[in-house]
């Protein structure tokens, strides 16, 4: 079964424990500065963002079927049946269409770095898929984050709103949302009064980029496949390089 992060926001203090555990994982720098930054950039994947007394977070929300994964044209984005989705960098060619596919504006780009590469939170996908939990869920005191089954966080989520409905909005985000999503949240509040958005459709996007593509001039659409195929024989020709240097 695939796996989800449950954020339950009427639950956290904005410790930012979750921040911490996050850089450290990807081995990026945190201190008092970047955690005042209420956004996400290359260096920060997860943001712990207020609006007076209450707390959200953004992170990559790693829906179910990705508009990033489904605009890339090298396959450098891919869904796992465990729930996170990856970014394989040495397939990467720079282009940053999942940026501007992505409806969560999450993936940044290294713009500083000589050999840039797209950032986002892939859900610990070197923890999940054994069984492990998200860093950020390990490092919450107050199990405002937590990782489990995504059915079973539906069911715990829906059963906390049930007994408790004076102090939870009625819904759950993320459970239809562009088709649904691996990160669940549940609020006090309608869920655009802490920042996100309400507008979305419950279609997954890849529905509407493939019914637009119909439409699309084929020399359009090969186009992208040869930019594809050119960026994959010159990494290609790295790689062997690579090898025979070691020779």
């Amino acid at each position: 079964m695939a796996k989800a992060v449950l954020y339950d926001s009427t639950l956290c203090v904005g410790c930012r424990q979750c921040e911490e555990a996050c850089s450290t994982r990807w081995k990026l720098p945190y201190d008092e500065k970047i955690a005042a930054e209420e956004k996400l950039s290359s260096h920060k994947l997860t943001a712990v963002r207020t609006y007076g007394e209450k707390f959200s977070r953004k992170l990559c929300m790693n829906c179910l079927d990705p508009a990033c994964a489904s605009v890339c044209p090298v396959a450098a984005l891919r869904k796992t049946a465990a729930g996170p989705v990856i970014y394989e960098e040495d397939r990467c060619m720079g282009c940053r269409y999942c940026m501007a596919a992505c409806p969560f504006q999450v993936p940044t780009y290294e713009w500083e770095a000589r050999l840039p590469k797209v950032r986002k939170c892939d859900m610990c996908s070197d923890r999940v898929p054994g069984g492990g939990v998200t860093r950020c869920s390990e490092a919450c005191a107050y199990e405002a984050t937590i990782t489990g089954e995504r059915d079973d966080l539906i069911a715990l989520a829906r059963k906390r709103i049930q007994e408790k409905p004076a102090e939870y909005y009625p819904k759950i985000y993320g459970v239809q949302e562009v088709g649904g999503t691996s990160v669940l949240i549940l609020s006090a509040v309608p869920f655009e009064q802490i920042g996100y958005n309400t507008k979305l459709s419950k279609t997954a996007l890849p529905q509407y980029t493939w019914n637009a593509l119909q439409h699309v001039p084929d020399v359009v659409v090969m186009g992208s496949v040869l930019m594809g195929g050119i960026h994959w024989i010159s990494h290609r020709k790295e790689e062997v390089a690579r090898k025979e240097g070691k020779s």
